[in-house]
């Protein structure tokens, strides 16, 4: 009895009945966290979406590019602070919102999609992914992009956009009839994607927006929560003309303009209100939500990815300081899977640089 109670914490004298029910229980709590990791191995069911296989669709749509992510895979590292404002105090008690609280921030800047190599183009979206380190050992990590809404909705309808958006090699572009296709199967991303067509799109990193995306709870000091979703806004920035035939004009650019002045963003969270969507990325909430400005991110520096910087950190979007808590949205845990199983494959492949050198960022800075 001794060993049994030191396994299923049963008080002494636990009649033979009881003891079974509670061993039952443990048996279903061992059995449920082994079944979530045969998921997420995909043991069990082949058919079923896993992490894997998404990593797998990037590999086989970008073909292989050992050692680099294999999404928003040209890449610059960032570095710069975060200033709370004390506004968000009163809606989260993580410490990043305090009034005058200074959090160290390590980021990156990218373009999305797997080609490592790829000339810059205005029209890809770009991201701005950043890791906020808070006292006792706390981080709070999210990427962002410059657009209102996500493409798709579900970790299915992701999986098959990367097919159906996947360039023909003769022509360089998707072919119309496969995402005609994909658009009938799935018509909140037809609605997604004319919305991200009409956005504004900017002259470079510096004066671009990024948003969230996905809804997240904040949750106050007296336990209440409420919706929200963010977006950092930037200062106004003077133009920076690129070079002609630069490859790397909007990183280069970028580069130049933090080492001429640090560059601002205001950090504005939209409070959700009942009924508003969490679980689908690809709808926005309406246009009349109270927004709150708490705080300001300045970004002071640009270094080429190394091992140093940014390069091998992993970008997740549910590591989150006490405070911050995951929606509803399905799309936040498929990205921390996923990302998850990009930096084990790039863990143990060859490093080569990327395209964004460092005398590239350098050269841009004089």
């Amino acid at each position: 009895m001794t060993l049994l109670h030191d396994l299923t914490g049963a008080p002494p004298g636990m009649t033979g009945r009881a003891l079974l029910l509670r061993l039952s229980a443990i048996g279903a709590v061992l059995a449920g966290t082994a079944g979530t990791f045969a998921y997420a191995g995909g043991w069990l069911s082949p058919g079923l979406l896993t992490p894997a296989r998404i990593i797998d669709r990037f590999e086989q749509v970008n073909g292989p590019h050992p050692g680099f992510r294999r999404n928003h895979a040209k890449g610059m590292c960032v570095a710069g602070r975060f200033t709370g404002s004390g506004a968000g105090a009163r809606l989260s008690k993580a410490g990043v919102f305090a009034a005058g609280r200074v959090t160290p921030v390590e980021g990156r800047v990218a373009l999305a999609g797997g080609q490592p190599y790829a000339a810059d183009a205005a029209a890809t979206v770009r991201s701005l992914a950043l890791r906020f380190r808070l006292p006792d050992g706390e981080e709070w990590r999210t990427g962002m992009n410059n657009i209102p809404v996500f493409p798709v909705r579900t970790p299915e309808a992701f999986y098959a956009q990367l097919l159906a958006a996947r360039p023909d090699p003769a022509t360089g572009k998707p072919d119309p009839e496969r995402l005609k296709a994909f658009f009938a199967d799935h018509p909140e991303s037809a609605k997604a994607a004319a919305l991200i067509k009409a956005r504004t799109v900017t002259a470079g990193f510096a004066d671009s927006t990024y948003w969230s995306l996905n809804a997240f709870r904040f949750v106050a000091a007296d336990g209440g929560t409420r919706p929200v979703r963010w977006a950092l806004v930037p200062d106004p920035v003077p133009a920076v003309d690129a070079a002609p035939g630069d490859r790397n004009a909007l990183f280069d650019a970028f580069a130049a303009q933090l080492a001429q002045n640090p560059r601002h963003w205001h950090l504005i969270v939209t409070l959700g209100q009942a009924g508003d969507p969490t679980a689908d990325a690809t709808l926005p909430w309406p246009a009349d939500r109270a927004t709150v400005d708490v705080g300001t991110l300045t970004l002071t520096a640009a270094t080429p990815e190394a091992a140093s910087t940014c390069r091998d950190i992993n970008f997740d979007p549910l590591v989150l300081p006490d405070g911050i808590a995951p929606s509803d949205d399905p799309l936040l845990s498929a990205r921390s899977a996923a990302y998850a199983q990009s930096v084990t494959r790039r863990a143990g492949e060859t490093k080569t640089p990327s395209a964004v050198t460092g005398a590239a960022i350098h050269g841009a800075a004089l």
